[in-house]
């Protein structure tokens, strides 16, 4: 018997990013995350997956869909990335919710490669194949069982050559360590509620094949990253 044993996991618990917040809260509520995604592995595992969907790109420009892109952090690095390598890449940001879709606008400024769209994730305004790839990172969780689906199947359908969804690992250590982690290195009680409350609102692997399935874009392939606490779900061209 494992020491540290999966977990069931919570469904219809409401974490303070969904409800209401003042500006600065979100902001700072995202600066933690940022910092989060910066040196826990969250950004690394998005771009690492999205590289390999990609290949080889010379020449030509590539458009990314960010889906519940949050403060865009994600879209900003990314940016970064490609800018150094030459790289043309325009990351369209979607967000359901405007005062966050304003927060990320100010973040992002500096970066007229990002674009904003207010949406929600199970009805996406880009047409099939309109995008090269779509990703997602901490949103999958924030949808139950019966919505879920509807978001893996927008993204099939909206990207041609596939998609990347990064989302915490269910676990007793996640939950552990992920408490630990945004006690020492989160600041806003956002931050410290929601982070461990994601873990245990997040989807184990099969949990994950089953929605696929029931999504139409199966088969996935998905990734543990244990060192960073995270599931990656790859899906290829429909």
């Amino acid at each position: 018997m494992p020491l540290l044993p999966d977990l069931p996991r919570i469904q219809n618990a409401v974490e303070l990013l969904d409800g209401p917040a003042s500006l600065s809260e979100l902001e700072a509520n995202f600066r933690d995350i940022s910092r989060l995604n910066r040196y826990f592995g969250g950004s690394w595992v998005t771009r690492s997956h999205l590289v390999r969907l990609l290949g080889e790109r010379r020449g030509g420009s590539v458009t990314v869909l960010d889906v519940g892109s949050g403060g865009a952090d994600i879209p900003v690095r990314l940016v970064r990335w490609a800018r150094r390598r030459g790289l043309a890449l325009r990351v369209i940001a979607v967000d359901r919710d405007r005062r966050i879709l304003d927060v990320a606008r100010r973040r992002a400024a500096a970066y007229p490669e990002i674009s904003f769209v207010q949406a929600d994730g199970l009805s996406l305004p880009v047409r099939g194949g309109g995008v090269d790839a779509a990703i997602s990172s901490l949103t999958l969780h924030h949808l139950e069982p019966d919505a879920a689906p509807g978001l893996l199947a927008e993204m099939g359908r909206t990207s041609r050559l596939g998609f990347v969804v990064n989302d915490l690992m269910r676990s007793r250590l996640a939950y552990v360590l992920v408490w630990l982690t945004t006690r020492l290195f989160a600041w806003n009680r956002m931050s410290r509620h929601d982070g461990p409350l994601s873990v245990l609102r997040a989807y184990s692997a099969s949990e994950i094949r089953s929605l696929a399935e029931r999504a139409g874009v199966s088969p996935v392939r998905i990734v543990r990253h244990p060192l960073w606490l995270r599931l990656a779900v790859v899906g290829g061209p429909r």
